[in-house]
């Protein structure tokens, strides 16, 4: 099986930074939205997140690089362990798609703690001494998340192969990419439940652009308008608000919203940019009558370009 860090083309020793990086530029490339005619790729995006998702907890990594777990997650067994039938009351290793189960049988069987001890702990009697017998695997889910309710973080139900859902509060500061990870929501194993592991995807929209913690919009407004001034209806994230459009505002003029933007990692939120676009009918008699009576006041609108 690859090395987790070959999987994610980094070396080992790499950084938290590093990891992230690697894995967020691997997860744009493989991601099944991106790639829906290549069933290859999708099998690498969860190849791809599962090695993210041990590396980027710092107890697992440890005792990964140290050779205790293999690149499931689950406990090194020693040669031999589980390869065969034992007596009833036996135990028996059982792989299946969550990694390494185990089945117990028959009364009288044999101690959890005394054969754990036995091969880790050393000697008889080294009950408690040993290692905890493997968790289930951790399942991944990716879910899709509208534009607007990202940046208004309102929580999103999400139902997992077990049947359970689950209303998820977003965090502050989310993006496509941010991973969360449920506890204990993932497949049962003989050492309790894995977790889930949630990888977000905010949809693109039709006007509204992200850029950073801010939201920008490209507002068309009429000539009027923009010679005269006045409220106008702006749509945002959390509804539409009214906006003082300045008298004699020009197209390219940017006006802001406080506050309606995405949530901050820090607290607060960003702001709406409003970028004001004066839309011109194609056919108005009225507007080409008074245009070819005026002559612009003598103004040159381009002198600043030297023309």
């Amino acid at each position: 099986m690859a090395d987790l860090y070959s999987k994610l083309g980094i070396a080992r020793g790499a950084d938290e930074a590093t990891i992230k990086k690697a894995y967020r530029k691997l997860a744009k490339e493989l991601h099944p939205d991106r790639n829906q005619d290549n069933p290859k790729a999708t099998e690498r995006f969860a190849e791809v997140t599962h090695a993210y998702d041990l590396l980027s907890d710092k107890d697992k990594r440890a005792q990964y690089d140290r050779g205790e777990i293999d690149e499931q997650g689950n406990p090194k067994m020693p040669f031999g362990y589980g390869s065969g039938g034992g007596p009833q009351g036996g135990f028996r290793g059982n792989g299946g798609p969550g990694g390494m189960h185990f089945e117990f049988g028959g009364e009288g069987g044999p101690d959890l703690g005394d054969i754990f001890g036995s091969f880790f702990g050393g000697g008889g009697g080294g009950r408690g001494r040993g290692r905890a017998a493997p968790r289930g695997a951790d399942v991944a889910y990716r879910l899709q998340v509208a534009f607007e309710e990202a940046a208004a973080l309102k929580p999103q139900r999400i139902t997992l192969s077990s049947g359970k859902t689950i209303d998820l509060k977003l965090p502050p500061g989310v993006e496509s990419g941010t991973q969360m990870r449920l506890s204990g929501q993932g497949e049962t194993g003989p050492g309790g439940a894995g977790d889930a592991l949630v990888t977000i995807e905010i949809r693109s929209h039709r006007f509204y652009k992200r850029d950073g913690d801010d939201v920008r919009l490209e507002l068309p407004i009429g000539l009027d308008e923009a010679v005269k001034g006045g409220p106008v209806k702006v749509p945002t994230v959390d509804g539409s608000v009214m906006l003082t459009v300045p008298a004699g505002s020009t197209s390219g003029k940017t006006l802001r919203l406080k506050g309606r933007g995405f949530h901050k990692k820090g607290g607060g939120r960003g702001d709406q940019l409003v970028q004001l676009v004066i839309d011109i009918p194609s056919d108005d008699a009225a507007l080409k009558a008074f245009v070819e009576g005026w002559d612009g006041g003598g103004r040159n609108p381009r002198a600043g370009l030297g023309v």
